[in-house]
């Protein structure tokens, strides 16, 4: 082992060279010095490890499935941003083509509830319809395109009935139920509301069942049902058809 080595075993073993100079003994210090600090880091370096090679095998191992863990975990991401790009896309079609619908049906509802005038959905914010926002302008008759916020109470009211009814068009069903929309408006605003209750009835065949308290809304309804408490606690469901009763009114 080198640790056994002496500074002896050393001149020996390079006697030839050794004989080509003369060493002095400050240089003889110097060398054995440098033996010994040679010695005590190898020592340091501590025992051999002989399962080396094969520790070194297994990390190989596991470095190994680790890139291929890693490429697969690459390669599922990129499919996931595929699939999260065409999503994308095909909202944004699907959107823009929905928009494009209300937006028409809007326009038309707006302009019979009116007798007039002229409304618009827009995307406002973005350029991309899957963040941008929406808002809502209004022109009734006889006044300049602004928006929502900025009409009366009843132009609001009835600009709003525009939009649940063009929503509704875009995928309507045979029966639709209506709870106290005609509540925030006034007498003439309630006849522009039951008018196209009855047009959207006839040319869309759709059959409606309005919640309501008003009256000309009743008046205009084909049959009512209601409820009344004669007695305390005990509720009784009332039906008259208006239809049949004008019928046998004009008969009379």
């Amino acid at each position: 082992r080198s640790s056994d080595l002496s500074l002896k075993d050393l001149l020996d073993a390079n006697e030839d060279k050794v004989k080509l100079r003369s060493v002095d003994q400050s240089e003889i210090q110097s060398l054995e010095a440098s033996v010994e600090r040679l010695v005590r880091e190898r020592e340091n370096l501590g025992a051999v490890n002989l399962r080396a090679e094969i520790e070194i095998n297994e990390l190989k191992s596991k470095l190994l499935e680790m890139q291929n863990e890693k490429e697969d975990l690459s390669l599922a991401i990129k499919k996931l941003e595929d699939g999260i790009t065409e999503l994308n896309k095909e909202g944004r079609n699907r959107l823009r083509s929905s928009f494009d619908e209300v937006n028409d049906n809007f326009k038309k509802i707006f302009t019979k509830l009116f007798n007039g005038g002229n409304a618009e959905l827009k995307l406002i914010g973005s350029d991309d319809p899957l963040q941008s926002g929406l808002e809502i302008f209004a022109s009734p008759p006889e006044k300049k395109m602004q928006s929502l916020s900025l009409l009366s109470g009843g132009e609001q009211a009835l600009t709003s009935i525009s939009l649940i009814f063009a929503v509704y068009l875009s995928n309507p069903s045979p029966l639709c139920i209506l709870d106290e929309v005609d509540a925030a408006l006034d007498d003439t605003n309630v006849g522009r509301f039951c008018d196209i209750l009855k047009y959207l009835s006839d040319e869309q065949d759709i059959s409606f069942l309005i919640v309501t308290h008003h009256r000309l809304t009743m008046a205009k309804m084909n049959k009512l049902l209601g409820v009344t408490m004669e007695e305390k606690g005990i509720s009784k469901l009332l039906s008259v058809d208006l239809e049949k009763a004008v019928e046998i009114k004009e008969a009379s």
